[in-house]
């Protein structure tokens, strides 16, 4: 089912949408991965997974007021779907039935 499952960045960037609630914007995002994954996140390849993840019904998104501090330009917000808080739910429980899986001496050190 191509289009269904999320690739790991995709699901960062649904997580950080998820956290920033109404401040969700990309370069937000952008910050908020940054802060949390210790990468370099490019502005541009966030507006990518936005704009994919709005393409597969998993975010919405309206453009906010004109600022003076942005020279009169609107932010775009996003927001989940329906179908965004399942995939994200989806993905959490298939991670942690792994994880469950994992037998507990694995992690004691020799």
């Amino acid at each position: 089912m191509k289009g269904t499952n999320l690739g790991e960045f995709e699901e960062l960037v649904l997580l950080s949408v998820a956290a920033l609630m109404e401040e969700a914007y990309s370069v937000a995002i952008c910050d908020e991965l940054s802060n949390h994954t210790g990468r370099t996140v490019k502005l541009g390849v966030v507006h990518a997974v936005l704009n994919r993840l709005e393409e597969k019904g998993l975010l919405n998104s309206e453009l906010g007021e004109a600022t003076k501090a942005r020279g009169g330009k609107r932010k775009r917000f996003y927001q989940l779907t329906v179908a965004g808080k399942a995939a994200l739910i989806n993905a959490k429980s298939i991670r942690d039935q792994l994880w469950d899986r994992i037998p507990p001496f694995t992690w004691i050190s020799t």
